[in-house]
């Protein structure tokens, strides 16, 4: 059986993020198919990989598939294919699709290093001997990284098997100068939230934007509202199958959700993350609930430096104290059997440095630099903001596709079961939720 995922509580999540506040105050899923996903590198030839030396032509499985991400990903690559002397070649497969097929692809003759997550979905596979550990790497890199981050690259034996690149808050976004135009305030409590809605309806505005043609998106709002109203272990240890989704607690979640729908931008199946984003940087909408990696919406400098954004509120209960957050960790990790094993390592020892983490920031700074060494004095307001709510957060969660098996999380699962209760708020809950539990019932065991 997989354990439950790694926890970063709040010593080791503040403790991680507060690391790079004081730093800048110093100065300082699824995959493609094999046959789109594989492609083997110009020059590369079969044989033992341990014999294989360090540089040479690696191929590396990307999602990073929007232009920013996208153009980011290949920067940090370039630099790091100078440094360690390889040629990489990248394969990128459209977001959604990646993680939807990652487990075919992994199992069939994936790319030597592939684009992924920290936390359970990382552990998933290391557990069923689909990724190479990297130990060796981490005795290397490891003093770059907080205790925090190497415990979310941890898989259940004890090695390690990821490299943790940036990590990113979801959060409300909103538009500065909007808010000054029409006098709002930041809200701290639901209720203070369902005011301004109101507001901003009564002044012509969508009070959030919201997205989920994607079918990923609406589990970031399940997770805030889980951990809101729950508090962060009911959430995690639902995420893990120690907990039932039946249980009246859950309903209340739901129930919740509903009763914030019609503040919510209507018809979110149809709609992309990006398309939502759009309204909120459009002024249509007043604010976003997303991860901070909308920001990358914001293609004009002038409006990016516009944006703000703050945790999504408290509810006033007993979970207060934790303010809980999602605050997923990417990365990169080894596939099972690399055609060039020595020149991966090599690859993923300079992925480690702050040098190489902050060459995909510069295209895309939205997110913040796991490594230590970064230097964050050239941080955004935007950036520096980011690792403030991170330290501030009692709690964080990885995300609920991360955070639970793959096989719940899919299309077929935990994506298909939001869409059915958005297209349909006002059906039997209790049935609703049933169905979740059966299907998770259904699963074969781990």
């Amino acid at each position: 059986m997989i354990s439950s995922p790694s926890r970063l509580t709040r010593g080791s999540a503040a403790l991680a993020a507060l690391a790079l506040v004081v730093s800048a105050c110093a100065g300082g899923g699824g995959a493609p198919t094999p046959s789109t996903a594989a492609t083997e590198a110009p020059g590369a030839s079969p044989g033992a990989a341990s014999a294989a030396p360090a540089g040479g032509p690696v191929t590396i499985g990307s999602n990073y598939s929007d232009d920013t991400p996208k153009a980011a990903f290949a920067s940090m690559v370039k630099y790091c294919d100078s440094q360690a002397g390889t040629q990489s070649t990248i394969n990128t497969v459209e977001h959604g699709k990646f993680q939807d097929q990652i487990n075919s692809y992994l199992q069939g003759t994936p790319d030597d290093v592939f684009t992924w997550f920290a936390g359970y979905r990382m552990r998933f596979f290391a557990a069923q001997g689909l990724s190479t550990p990297i130990s060796d790497v981490w005795a290397k890199v490891g003093s770059n990284y907080s205790d925090a981050f190497k415990q979310a690259s941890t898989g259940d034996d004890g090695q390690q098997y990821f490299i943790p690149m940036y990590n990113y808050p979801w959060v409300v976004i909103y538009r500065k100068s909007l808010f000054q135009e029409k006098g709002y305030t930041v809200p701290k409590t639901l209720d203070e939230f369902i005011t301004l809605a109101k507001k901003m309806q009564a002044d012509g505005l969508v009070p959030l934007a919201f997205g989920d043609k994607d079918g990923w998106p609406a589990m970031g709002t399940f997770d805030i509202l889980n951990m809101r109203q729950n508090g962060y272990k009911f959430h995690i240890d639902l995420m893990a199958g120690k907990e039932k989704w039946t249980d009246p607690k859950v309903q209340a979640v739901f129930e919740l959700w509903k009763s914030l729908l019609p503040y919510l931008q209507p018809n979110a199946a149809g709609r992309t993350w990006q398309e939502a984003a759009q309204s909120m940087i459009n002024k249509e909408a007043g604010m976003y609930f997303l991860g901070t990696f909308a920001g990358e919406q914001a293609t004009d400098p002038a409006v990016h430096d516009d944006l703000d954004f703050f945790p999504f509120p408290v509810l006033g209960n007993q979970w207060d104290s934790e303010n809980a957050i999602d605050a997923p960790i990417d990365g990169l990790m080894l596939s099972k059997a690399p055609k060039n094993l020595a020149g991966a390592k090599a690859l993923l020892e300079c992925v480690a440095t702050g040098k190489a983490q902050l060459e995909f920031l510069k295209a895309s700074p939205n997110s913040v630099a796991a490594a230590k060494d970064a230097d964050t004095s050239g941080y955004s307001a935007f950036q520096k903001r980011s690792a403030e709510i991170i330290a501030a957060s009692g709690a964080i969660a990885q995300f609920l596709d991360r955070d639970t098996r793959p096989d719940f999380a899919g299309p077929n699962g935990m994506q298909g079961f939001l869409l059915d209760f958005l297209n349909n708020p006002n059906q039997d809950l209790g049935a609703f939720l049933g169905k979740i539990q059966a299907f998770y019932d259904s699963l074969p065991p781990q």
